[in-house]
């Protein structure tokens, strides 16, 4: 297995929408194994292809304490969405931001497993929130999108700034060591 390089925002690559995953063979298998190494490794609760620069419609998630309940979602679909609920995210693609989400709080997803088997899956609480923050990456979309155009915008300066001089300024926005990073 591999650890992947994870992209980091405002790197355009993470704008790119995903394409349906066509091929269940062993190279896509090789691929789940390596992304959950990687989302393990960083660590997060969840990683979609398009945050390791592969831009198929393909993620993975777990949310459980003891880090030994991974879920594969490929070609996921929301069937249903109930209730809202309002979450602080961070994201391995934007580190060391964590900032309040409103998503659905239980939904419903169609998706394919690794090997090509359709499956559904219900999801509610932090699993529900990792999908939902997940597929957004599947479209192009970050969880920064769901913030103002001013607080993007600082973000975006921090985060160039951040890349020009090659590591972190050593701050952060609002630093949550307790929150799950997506």
């Amino acid at each position: 297995m591999a650890h992947l390089a994870i992209l980091e925002y405002p790197d355009p690559r993470l704008r790119i929408r995903a394409k349906p995953v066509t091929e269940f063979d062993a190279a896509l298998a090789q691929l789940v194994a390596d992304m959950l190494e990687t989302m393990y490794a960083a660590p997060g609760i969840g990683l979609a292809a398009t945050q390791v620069n592969v831009h198929r419609r393909l993620l993975v998630a777990d949310v459980s304490e003891e880090r030994n309940e991974p879920i594969c979602l490929i070609n996921p679909e929301i069937l249903t969405a109930e209730g809202t609920v309002s979450y602080e995210e961070g994201c391995l693609s934007v580190p060391d931001v964590f900032e309040s989400v409103d998503r659905a709080e239980r939904i419903k997803v169609r998706a394919h497993n690794e090997r090509g088997e359709s499956i559904e899956v219900e999801a509610e609480g932090l699993l529900a929130i990792c999908i939902q923050h997940e597929m957004d990456h599947l479209e192009g979309k970050l969880f920064v999108d769901y913030l103002s155009a001013l607080k993007r915008d600082r973000l975006k300066k921090k985060a160039l700034k951040r890349a020009k001089k090659g590591s972190g300024d050593g701050e952060s926005d609002t630093v949550s060591p307790a929150v799950p990073i997506i």
